[in-house]
């Protein structure tokens, strides 16, 4: 396939991926929407709201096998077709468990993407542009979440919510139409050594997906509650959101630089490392000077920064993984993030409604530091390449094209 086309594939993969991101993570935009028409106190609404993500960890795993096996193209046609189904089918229920039952479905199936997704841009790219190719499709969540956010209010406001699930149905179908004309699964190898061992007999593995785990901690401290410290020092919710959107696209050009660095040197963990000791002193940096005229410019920064190794650890875990276990080991690594974040939420909302925040950015500041320790070594992990071993970026990684 010409180098063209593979960029094709990675347009397609992102576009597969901020459909899904749009419907799993869209859904509090319809939050004041949901309580006028429905009539649900904040409880449920916060049960509706999780319903996606429920439906998602439960499934993240199965995907991803199913990838492995069957292909990347039919795995992702199935999930995106059932969520927006799914998606459609919301728009007609109007009582809390039925639509949370819809819902935990839709987003059982949109999770489809995240290993699929990564698994055609991996496959297609060649090991020294990887890292660029997947910091490129890390940048569909956020995209799809703020498509989500420009989209469903206003359709909300002007038709109801109905419409604003008929839109996320329609979203998931559009890109559901797309994968099937027109994604390619990438060739399979037969690379010896890679695809009959599991590679989780080895702790490379298990210490990257650590690594991912530790640093949604930092991650959700700063994009949850850093907002909430600039309304506390004076600014306005919508100044304060304008300013987190933008940071969003700023933290995005962070995992484009920090991919790019690890095309460079031949190495994904390495630029972890060195990234996570960053994020800590950030945001440790933000913690002591909180109180002073600077500490919304370090909170903003510290938001930023701690979003670029996401792309890093899960493109490493695929490659180390290899063609064969690559689907399963991604959503492994995503169901361990995942599943981090809902502890991190109310964990370090008490740290800091209870100590302040000051406290609570110390604290969250402790996990990139243990992200780093997880995957400090001083040799590269080596993974089969046709016989021989190499390093995590050389020749056909694992039995990637």
């Amino acid at each position: 396939m010409k180098a063209a086309n593979r960029w094709t594939m990675l347009i397609l993969g992102m576009s597969a991926q901020a459909a899904g991101s749009a419907f799993m993570y869209g859904i509090p935009f319809l939050v004041p929407d949901l309580r006028s028409a429905l009539g649900l106190d904040l409880a449920e609404v916060g049960l509706i709201v999780s319903a996606p993500s429920v439906g998602m960890v439960l499934t993240l795993v199965a995907w991803g096998a199913a990838a492995d096996r069957w292909g990347e193209r039919l795995v992702m046609s199935i999930g995106l077709g059932i969520a927006g189904v799914f998606a459609v089918l919301a728009a007609t229920t109007t009582s809390l468990l039925p639509l949370g039952l819809v819902l935990v479905v839709a987003g059982a199936a949109a999770s489809s993407v995240v290993s699929a997704s990564g698994r055609v841009v991996l496959g297609w790219f060649p090991p020294e542009r990887r890292g660029i190719a997947m910091a490129w499709r890390q940048t569909a969540h956020p995209l799809g979440v703020t498509i989500a956010g420009f989209m469903l209010p206003p359709v909300a406001a002007a038709w109801g919510i109905g419409a604003a699930f008929l839109s996320l149905g329609g979203l998931c179908l559009v890109a559901t139409l797309l994968v099937v004309l027109f994604v390619v699964d990438p060739p399979r190898h037969q690379v010896q050594g890679a695809v009959s061992v599991n590679p989780y007999r080895r702790p490379i593995l298990y210490r990257i997906h650590t690594s991912a785990a530790l640093h949604v901690v930092g991650q959700f401290t700063v994009a949850a509650f850093g907002p909430v410290y600039l309304v506390y020092r004076g600014w306005s919710p919508a100044a304060a959101g304008a300013v987190f959107a933008i940071a969003g696209f700023a933290g995005a050009a962070t995992r484009l630089a920090a991919g790019r660095w690890s095309d460079a040197i031949g190495d994904r963990l390495s630029p972890v490392k060195w990234l996570a000791l960053a994020n800590g002193a950030a945001l440790l940096a933000t913690a002591v000077f909180l109180p002073t005229s600077v500490g919304a410019v370090l909170v903003i920064i510290a938001s930023i920064m701690n979003v670029s190794t996401n792309g890093l650890t899960f493109t490493a875990a695929a490659e180390i993984a290899g063609q064969s276990w690559a689907g399963r080991t991604l959503g492994v690594h995503t169901t361990a993030q995942n599943a981090i974040g809902a502890v991190a939420g109310p964990v370090m909302g008490s740290v800091i409604a209870a100590r302040g925040f000051g406290v609570g950015f110390a604290v969250a500041a402790v996990f990139p530091v243990m992200a780093a320790v997880a995957v400090w070594t001083r040799r590269r992990p080596s993974v089969p390449v046709e016989g021989r071993t190499s390093g995590t970026l050389v020749g056909s990684s694992g039995g990637f094209a």
